[in-house]
Protein backbone atom coordinates (compact mmCIF):
# COMPACT_ATOMS: atom_id res chain seq x y z
CA UNK A 1 0.00 0.00 0.00
CA UNK A 2 1.21 3.22 -1.36
CA UNK A 3 2.44 6.12 1.74
CA UNK A 4 0.27 8.87 2.54
CA UNK A 5 0.53 12.02 4.41
CA UNK A 6 -0.66 10.65 7.66
CA UNK A 7 1.63 7.61 7.19
CA UNK A 8 4.95 8.79 5.22
CA UNK A 9 7.76 8.63 7.82
CA UNK A 10 9.36 11.72 8.71
CA UNK A 11 12.09 11.42 10.95
CA UNK A 12 13.58 14.22 13.25
CA UNK A 13 17.44 14.87 12.32
CA UNK A 14 19.45 14.83 15.71
CA UNK A 15 21.62 17.71 13.81
CA UNK A 16 20.62 20.63 16.41
CA UNK A 17 21.68 18.85 19.80
CA UNK A 18 24.87 19.10 21.09
CA UNK A 19 27.94 16.19 20.83
CA UNK A 20 27.61 13.53 23.29
CA UNK A 21 30.55 11.35 23.99
CA UNK A 22 30.40 7.38 23.22
CA UNK A 23 32.98 6.34 24.86
CA UNK A 24 32.78 3.51 27.87
CA UNK A 25 31.91 0.29 27.78
CA UNK A 26 29.02 0.04 30.68
CA UNK A 27 25.81 2.11 31.28
CA UNK A 28 26.05 5.27 33.01
CA UNK A 29 22.52 6.38 34.74
CA UNK A 30 23.70 10.20 33.52
CA UNK A 31 24.13 9.69 30.25
CA UNK A 32 20.57 7.87 29.90
CA UNK A 33 19.50 10.97 31.46
CA UNK A 34 20.59 13.37 28.53
CA UNK A 35 19.88 10.34 26.00
CA UNK A 36 15.91 10.30 27.51
CA UNK A 37 15.70 14.32 27.42
CA UNK A 38 16.54 14.59 23.93
CA UNK A 39 13.94 12.09 23.25
CA UNK A 40 11.53 13.72 24.80
CA UNK A 41 12.32 16.77 23.36
CA UNK A 42 12.06 15.90 19.87
CA UNK A 43 8.39 13.77 20.90
CA UNK A 44 7.25 17.19 22.49
CA UNK A 45 8.47 18.55 19.27
CA UNK A 46 5.94 16.45 17.74
CA UNK A 47 7.89 14.18 16.09
CA UNK A 48 6.83 10.12 16.44
CA UNK A 49 10.38 9.36 14.53
CA UNK A 50 13.87 10.12 14.50
CA UNK A 51 16.92 9.78 12.47
CA UNK A 52 19.90 8.33 14.16
CA UNK A 53 22.17 10.99 13.43
CA UNK A 54 26.17 10.50 14.16
CA UNK A 55 27.19 13.93 14.48
CA UNK A 56 24.97 13.52 18.52
CA UNK A 57 26.01 9.98 19.09
CA UNK A 58 28.84 7.98 17.12
CA UNK A 59 25.93 5.32 17.18
CA UNK A 60 28.55 2.54 15.64
CA UNK A 61 30.53 3.12 18.82
CA UNK A 62 28.36 2.21 21.00
CA UNK A 63 29.19 -0.49 23.32
CA UNK A 64 26.54 -3.65 23.80
CA UNK A 65 25.12 -2.40 27.10
CA UNK A 66 24.79 1.15 25.59
CA UNK A 67 22.96 -0.13 22.55
CA UNK A 68 20.64 -1.80 24.77
CA UNK A 69 20.29 1.25 27.14
CA UNK A 70 19.84 4.19 24.53
CA UNK A 71 17.44 1.44 22.45
CA UNK A 72 15.14 1.25 25.96
CA UNK A 73 15.49 5.41 26.02
CA UNK A 74 13.70 5.25 22.53
CA UNK A 75 11.00 3.12 23.35
CA UNK A 76 10.44 5.20 26.37
CA UNK A 77 9.55 8.03 24.59
CA UNK A 78 7.67 5.79 21.83
CA UNK A 79 9.60 6.89 18.98
CA UNK A 80 11.15 4.81 16.11
CA UNK A 81 14.31 4.72 14.79
CA UNK A 82 13.71 5.34 10.91
CA UNK A 83 17.47 5.81 9.78
CA UNK A 84 20.71 6.66 10.87
CA UNK A 85 22.68 9.54 9.26
CA UNK A 86 26.94 8.40 9.44
CA UNK A 87 28.10 11.83 8.62
CA UNK A 88 31.96 13.04 7.50
CA UNK A 89 33.13 9.41 7.11
CA UNK A 90 34.39 9.07 3.94
CA UNK A 91 35.46 5.70 3.32
CA UNK A 92 38.25 7.12 0.44
CA UNK A 93 39.58 9.32 3.39
CA UNK A 94 43.51 8.87 2.79
CA UNK A 95 44.05 9.04 6.69
CA UNK A 96 40.72 7.37 7.75
CA UNK A 97 39.35 5.48 5.41
CA UNK A 98 39.75 1.95 6.74
CA UNK A 99 38.46 3.28 9.74
CA UNK A 100 35.07 4.97 8.79
CA UNK A 101 34.17 1.86 6.28
CA UNK A 102 34.37 0.06 9.88
CA UNK A 103 32.58 1.71 11.72
CA UNK A 104 29.78 2.21 8.38
CA UNK A 105 29.81 -1.67 9.14
CA UNK A 106 28.84 -1.42 12.73
CA UNK A 107 26.32 1.12 11.89
CA UNK A 108 24.63 -1.34 9.23
CA UNK A 109 24.77 -3.77 12.23
CA UNK A 110 23.28 -1.61 14.83
CA UNK A 111 20.74 -0.60 12.03
CA UNK A 112 19.57 -4.44 11.63
CA UNK A 113 19.67 -5.19 15.30
CA UNK A 114 16.85 -2.17 16.00
CA UNK A 115 15.25 -2.93 12.65
CA UNK A 116 16.04 0.75 11.33
CA UNK A 117 15.47 0.43 7.43
CA UNK A 118 18.13 2.83 5.71
CA UNK A 119 21.59 4.02 6.57
CA UNK A 120 22.81 6.82 4.81
CA UNK A 121 26.38 7.42 4.40
CA UNK A 122 28.41 9.52 2.28
CA UNK A 123 32.19 10.70 1.03
CA UNK A 124 32.26 14.43 2.87
CA UNK A 125 34.75 15.13 5.24
CA UNK A 126 35.56 16.76 8.58
CA UNK A 127 35.09 20.76 8.55
CA UNK A 128 38.31 22.30 8.02
CA UNK A 129 39.68 24.83 10.43
CA UNK A 130 38.85 27.18 8.73
CA UNK A 131 34.97 26.23 7.92
CA UNK A 132 35.25 26.22 11.67
CA UNK A 133 35.58 29.55 12.07
CA UNK A 134 32.70 30.93 9.67
CA UNK A 135 29.00 31.96 10.61
CA UNK A 136 28.04 29.24 7.77
CA UNK A 137 30.72 26.55 7.39
CA UNK A 138 29.43 26.46 3.72
CA UNK A 139 31.07 29.89 2.77
CA UNK A 140 34.70 28.56 3.06
CA UNK A 141 36.45 26.00 1.00
CA UNK A 142 36.55 22.00 2.54
CA UNK A 143 37.85 19.07 0.95
CA UNK A 144 37.31 18.07 -2.73
CA UNK A 145 37.24 14.52 -4.53
CA UNK A 146 39.85 14.35 -7.42
CA UNK A 147 38.09 14.28 -10.80
CA UNK A 148 40.38 13.56 -12.66
CA UNK A 149 41.70 10.17 -10.25
CA UNK A 150 40.25 6.74 -11.81
CA UNK A 151 41.76 4.48 -8.57
CA UNK A 152 40.15 6.77 -5.87
CA UNK A 153 37.06 6.66 -7.66
CA UNK A 154 37.18 3.04 -8.32
CA UNK A 155 37.79 2.91 -4.37
CA UNK A 156 34.66 4.45 -3.97
CA UNK A 157 32.90 2.61 -5.96
CA UNK A 158 34.40 -0.85 -4.38
CA UNK A 159 34.02 0.21 -0.86
CA UNK A 160 30.49 1.04 -0.93
CA UNK A 161 29.59 -2.19 -2.73
CA UNK A 162 30.92 -3.81 0.14
CA UNK A 163 28.34 -1.82 2.47
CA UNK A 164 25.68 -2.40 0.00
CA UNK A 165 26.68 -6.21 0.07
CA UNK A 166 26.59 -6.09 4.02
CA UNK A 167 23.36 -4.17 4.07
CA UNK A 168 21.73 -6.71 1.35
CA UNK A 169 22.92 -8.99 3.68
CA UNK A 170 21.15 -7.69 6.75
CA UNK A 171 17.87 -6.73 5.50
CA UNK A 172 18.74 -2.73 5.11
CA UNK A 173 18.81 -0.37 2.26
CA UNK A 174 22.42 2.32 2.18
CA UNK A 175 21.77 5.20 0.61
CA UNK A 176 24.58 7.64 -0.55
CA UNK A 177 24.36 11.36 0.59
CA UNK A 178 25.11 14.09 -2.08
CA UNK A 179 27.56 16.55 -0.92
CA UNK A 180 28.76 19.28 -2.65
CA UNK A 181 32.81 18.66 -3.72
CA UNK A 182 31.96 15.21 -3.81
CA UNK A 183 31.86 12.15 -6.10
CA UNK A 184 28.04 12.69 -4.75
CA UNK A 185 28.31 16.54 -5.49
CA UNK A 186 26.44 16.79 -8.59
CA UNK A 187 23.30 14.99 -10.60
CA UNK A 188 25.74 12.88 -13.44
CA UNK A 189 28.24 12.11 -11.34
CA UNK A 190 25.68 10.56 -8.41
CA UNK A 191 24.33 8.92 -10.51
CA UNK A 192 27.18 7.36 -11.80
CA UNK A 193 28.87 6.20 -8.75
CA UNK A 194 25.53 4.24 -7.79
CA UNK A 195 25.05 2.44 -11.26
CA UNK A 196 28.61 1.39 -11.09
CA UNK A 197 27.98 0.08 -7.96
CA UNK A 198 25.02 -1.93 -9.57
CA UNK A 199 23.20 -2.82 -6.45
CA UNK A 200 19.02 -2.48 -5.73
CA UNK A 201 19.75 -2.29 -2.07
CA UNK A 202 22.30 0.79 -2.74
CA UNK A 203 20.34 4.14 -3.98
CA UNK A 204 20.92 7.90 -3.29
CA UNK A 205 19.82 10.48 -0.27
CA UNK A 206 18.99 13.71 -2.93
CA UNK A 207 20.32 16.36 -0.59
CA UNK A 208 20.30 19.10 -3.49
CA UNK A 209 20.26 21.50 0.09
CA UNK A 210 24.05 20.30 0.01
CA UNK A 211 24.57 21.87 -3.17
CA UNK A 212 22.26 25.28 -3.42
CA UNK A 213 23.74 26.39 -0.59
CA UNK A 214 27.14 26.97 -2.06
CA UNK A 215 28.93 30.55 -2.84
CA UNK A 216 29.49 29.82 -6.33
CA UNK A 217 27.81 28.80 -9.15
CA UNK A 218 25.35 25.49 -8.84
CA UNK A 219 23.65 23.01 -11.68
CA UNK A 220 20.06 23.99 -10.98
CA UNK A 221 18.67 21.74 -9.16
CA UNK A 222 15.77 20.95 -11.00
CA UNK A 223 18.33 19.09 -13.15
CA UNK A 224 19.88 17.31 -10.17
CA UNK A 225 16.31 16.48 -9.49
CA UNK A 226 15.58 14.75 -12.90
CA UNK A 227 18.82 12.98 -12.92
CA UNK A 228 18.61 11.83 -9.07
CA UNK A 229 15.24 11.35 -8.08
CA UNK A 230 14.61 7.97 -9.67
CA UNK A 231 17.30 6.35 -7.52
CA UNK A 232 16.00 8.14 -4.54
CA UNK A 233 15.38 5.39 -1.26
CA UNK A 234 15.62 7.83 1.57
CA UNK A 235 15.36 11.61 1.71
CA UNK A 236 17.18 14.67 4.01
CA UNK A 237 15.56 17.52 3.24
CA UNK A 238 16.32 21.72 3.84
CA UNK A 239 16.21 24.62 1.85
CA UNK A 240 17.97 27.74 1.56
CA UNK A 241 17.52 30.84 0.24
CA UNK A 242 19.60 31.71 -2.51
CA UNK A 243 20.47 35.71 -4.42
CA UNK A 244 22.87 36.13 -6.99
CA UNK A 245 24.05 39.90 -7.91
CA UNK A 246 25.29 38.80 -11.56
CA UNK A 247 26.93 42.83 -11.63
CA UNK A 248 29.28 41.82 -8.97
CA UNK A 249 29.27 38.14 -8.64
CA UNK A 250 28.48 38.06 -4.95
CA UNK A 251 26.24 35.01 -3.62
CA UNK A 252 24.62 34.40 -0.90
CA UNK A 253 22.75 32.13 0.76
CA UNK A 254 20.94 31.36 4.08
CA UNK A 255 18.88 28.47 6.12
CA UNK A 256 14.78 28.74 5.51
CA UNK A 257 11.92 26.84 5.61
CA UNK A 258 11.14 24.28 3.15
CA UNK A 259 8.02 26.32 1.53
CA UNK A 260 10.58 29.37 1.44
CA UNK A 261 13.81 28.45 -0.35
CA UNK A 262 15.01 28.34 -3.58
CA UNK A 263 13.95 24.70 -4.23
CA UNK A 264 10.29 23.81 -5.12
CA UNK A 265 9.43 21.23 -2.77
CA UNK A 266 5.79 21.25 -3.97
CA UNK A 267 7.20 19.96 -7.16
CA UNK A 268 10.12 17.71 -6.10
CA UNK A 269 8.16 15.59 -3.87
CA UNK A 270 5.71 14.92 -6.74
CA UNK A 271 8.05 14.37 -9.10
CA UNK A 272 10.29 11.91 -6.70
CA UNK A 273 6.49 10.12 -5.65
CA UNK A 274 5.46 9.65 -9.28
CA UNK A 275 8.79 8.22 -10.17
CA UNK A 276 8.38 5.36 -7.27
CA UNK A 277 9.84 6.67 -4.17
CA UNK A 278 8.69 5.61 -0.52
CA UNK A 279 11.35 6.39 1.39
CA UNK A 280 11.96 7.78 4.84
CA UNK A 281 12.14 11.46 4.83
CA UNK A 282 14.51 13.05 7.38
CA UNK A 283 14.06 16.70 8.35
CA UNK A 284 17.21 18.89 8.41
CA UNK A 285 18.19 22.71 9.49
CA UNK A 286 21.19 24.50 10.29
CA UNK A 287 21.15 27.16 13.11
CA UNK A 288 18.75 28.68 15.09
CA UNK A 289 15.92 26.31 17.13
CA UNK A 290 16.55 23.75 13.90
CA UNK A 291 14.24 21.50 15.95
CA UNK A 292 10.70 23.84 15.57
CA UNK A 293 12.10 24.33 12.04
CA UNK A 294 12.05 20.61 11.64
CA UNK A 295 8.96 20.50 12.90
CA UNK A 296 7.40 23.28 10.86
CA UNK A 297 8.64 21.66 7.90
CA UNK A 298 7.52 18.50 8.30
CA UNK A 299 3.81 20.06 9.02
CA UNK A 300 4.05 21.23 5.78
CA UNK A 301 4.70 17.98 3.70
CA UNK A 302 2.13 16.64 5.70
CA UNK A 303 -0.41 19.18 4.90
CA UNK A 304 0.22 20.34 1.96
CA UNK A 305 3.13 18.00 0.50
CA UNK A 306 2.30 14.84 0.70
CA UNK A 307 -0.35 12.85 -0.92
CA UNK A 308 -3.68 12.08 0.29
CA UNK A 309 -5.54 9.07 0.28
CA UNK A 310 -6.98 10.09 -3.17
CA UNK A 311 -3.37 10.39 -4.95
CA UNK A 312 -2.93 8.80 -8.06
CA UNK A 313 0.69 8.76 -9.33
CA UNK A 314 0.95 9.54 -13.06
CA UNK A 315 4.52 7.89 -14.18
CA UNK A 316 3.90 8.76 -17.59
CA UNK A 317 4.31 12.18 -16.85
CA UNK A 318 7.38 11.89 -14.63
CA UNK A 319 9.72 12.15 -17.84
CA UNK A 320 7.47 15.64 -18.72
CA UNK A 321 7.76 16.84 -15.31
CA UNK A 322 11.43 15.98 -14.74
CA UNK A 323 12.39 17.70 -18.27
CA UNK A 324 15.38 20.35 -18.16
CA UNK A 325 14.23 23.93 -17.78
CA UNK A 326 14.25 26.15 -20.67
CA UNK A 327 17.23 28.67 -20.72
CA UNK A 328 14.91 31.53 -20.01
CA UNK A 329 13.44 29.77 -16.61
CA UNK A 330 16.44 29.49 -15.19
Amino acid sequence: MALTAETWPIAASLLPFDPMPSHGAERDDGVEAQWSHVFGTVRDAGFDAIDLTDTWVAFGDLSPAQRAAMRECIQRETLAAASLSVIRRSVIDERTGLESLAYSHRCLDLAAEWGVGVVSVGLHRPLTPQQRTQLWFWTAPGHRDPTDDPATWDLAVRRFRELGRHAQEVGVLLSLEMYEHTYLGSGSSAVRLVEEIGMDVVGLNPDFGNLIRLHEPIEDWREVARQTLPYANYWHVKNYTRDEDAATGVIATSPTYLESGLIDYRSAVRWAIDGGFQGVICTEHYGGDGLSMSAANRDYLRSRILPRRDYVAAPSLVRQQFAAPAESER
